[in-house]
Parts: C-alpha cells; sequence; structure tokens
C-alpha cells in the first residue's frame, strides 16, 4: 500500500523515530508535521495536547496517512487513548522505554528524563508501576532542553550545562540506566556521553518504535511494494525552516512550510 506514514512531533524531536523508521522501511513514504509553533507540549495541560493532536491527527488523514505515529511522548501519554477510540487508522505511540530499563538495571535504580507533560501523566505512572516493581525510578523534569534544541543549540555549553544540572544528581543517586523519555533528547546523546560514567546506559524507544509500526503494517496488510521507487518523503513545519533542515541534513527529503 503506497499511502504514507504519518508522524507527528511538537518539533524536530521525532525526526528522531522518523530516522528509525526509514532505515527499518525504506520503501515506505512518510509525512511529517512538525508542530513548532506550539512547541513545547510538555508546558501545555492535558485539553491542549490532545486538541494538537487532533488537528495534527486531521491534517495527516487528509494526506491519505494509512498510519500515525505520535512521536512524542507527551502526546502519546497524554492523546492516544482518545486517538485510538477517535479514529480508524492505526497509531504507534512512544512511552519512556522504562521496561527494558527496569530488566537491565544492577543497582536497581533508573533515571528518567522527561518532560513535564510525561511524568505527569497516568499513563506513565501506570506504565511506571507495571514494569519497574522493585525498582527505585528516579524522574526529572528537563525544563528547557526543548526549547533549546528547538532553537538549534542542541551541541551548546548552555545545553551541556543544564543537562548536567538534571543528570548529575541521578548519577550521585547511583542510578546505572537513564531512560530517555523525549524524542527531542536522543539528540543530545553527544552531551550525555560527555557527562555520565561509561558503565551508565542510556535507552530510548526509537527502535522500538520502528520495529512497532512495521508490525502493525505487517498485520495489517499496509506495508508498501517491496521494490517502490521513487519514495518520497515530505516535511511540513508551521514555524521556520531552517533548523528542521538541518536536523535532516543530507537525507532525500523535501521542506515546506505549513500554517496548521
Amino acid at each position: 500500500m503506497d499511502s504514507p506514514i504519518g508522524i507527528f512531533d511538537s518539533g524536530v524531536g521525532g525526526t528522531s523515530i522518523w530516522k528509525e523508521i526509514v532505515q527499518l522501511m525504506p520503501n515506505e513514504h512518510t509525512l511529517y508535521l512538525a508542530d513548532n509553533k506550539h512547541a513545547p507540549y510538555g508546558e501545555k495541560d492535558k485539553d491542549a495536547i490532545v486538541q494538537r493532536c487532533i488537528n495534527n491527527t486531521e491534517l495527516l488523514l487528509e494526506n491519505r496517512c494509512k498510519l500515525i505515529v505520535v512521536a512524542c511522548n507527551t502526546a502519546t501519554t497524554n492523546a492516544i487513548d482518545y486517538l485510538r477510540k477517535s479514529y480508524k487508522v492505526p497509531f504507534i505511540g512512544i512511552e519512556p522505554a522504562i521496561k527494558p530499563a527496569a530488566l537491565q538495571t544492577k543497582t536497581k535504580k533508573v533515571g528518567v528524563l522527561a518532560t513535564k507533560g510525561t511524568l505527569a501523566s497516568s499513563l506513565f505512572n501506570n506504565t511506571a508501576k507495571l514494569h519497574a516493581s522493585g525498582i527505585e525510578v528516579l524522574e526529572k523534569e528537563g525544563t528547557g532542553l526543548v526549547e533549546l534544541i528547538e532553537a538549534g543549540k542542541t551541541l551548546s555549553k548552555e545545553t551541556e550545562q543544564l543537562l548536567a544540572s538534571y543528570v548529575n544528581p541521578m548519577v550521585d543517586e547511583g542510578i546505572d540506566c537513564l531512560v530517555l523519555g523525549c524524542t527531542h533528547y536522543p539528540y543530545l546523546l553527544p552531551s550525555l556521553k560527555k557527562i555520565l560514567p561509561p558503565h551508565i546506559k542510556i535507552i530510548d524507544s526509537g527502535e522500538a518504535v520502528a520495529r512497532q509500526t512495521k508490525a502493525v503494517l505487517l498485520q495489517g496488510n499496509l506495508m508498501a511494494a517491496t521494490q517502490n521507487r521513487g519514495v518520497v518523503h515530505r516535511f511540513y513545519t508551521n514555524k521556520g525552516l531552517d533548523v528542521l533542515r538541518g536536523f535532516l541534513e543530507g537525507s532525500d527529503v523535501t521542506i515546506a512550510h505549513l500554517d496548521f
């Protein structure tokens, strides 16, 4: 089926998920919405987050998307249940990788760096209770990190110092796994690897999300043709093209401004 996979995020963070999807399924068309104008979602209340997700979903469905990846932890934890009840298209959500961290920790202490909206959600708390029994989960809001990444300051000294102020106290508490609970945060890996001791494992959801996307497409007989020539990857942003271009440098994509 040659309809595109739809992906949306509050900004550029979901491009980390997009890259995993394209690597795993190179024959699939994609359509990505970067809702930069309304970033970050993590500082909004639940009703506002759900409304943005409805808006993004409607636009993707207008463009015939066969499956939608909610490439944002905050959007997933606050809106995925509503979206699945309201639309027939399959949805793939993103949530912090508590389960693999709980399985891998030896110190029984796991750190989670996420947005306020994710940490406050019932889905996050239910996931932590389900998979982290007997594990101490240290939560930290990454306030300001999304804004710095959206401003193109991913590798700046300012970002590194702010990041260190969030993760170092968790290191001092004895964590041996750090879960990245926001799709923007994988872009902080170079700084995290400088800050964190080498024994601490960094865990994000990107590869698992790509595998789940493929599994759902196969189950629904929705995969693109094996030899799909002329694969198209379209990106739309409602605020500034330059930062998005920077995160997609070297990729064969089209990027355009769209009011939504």
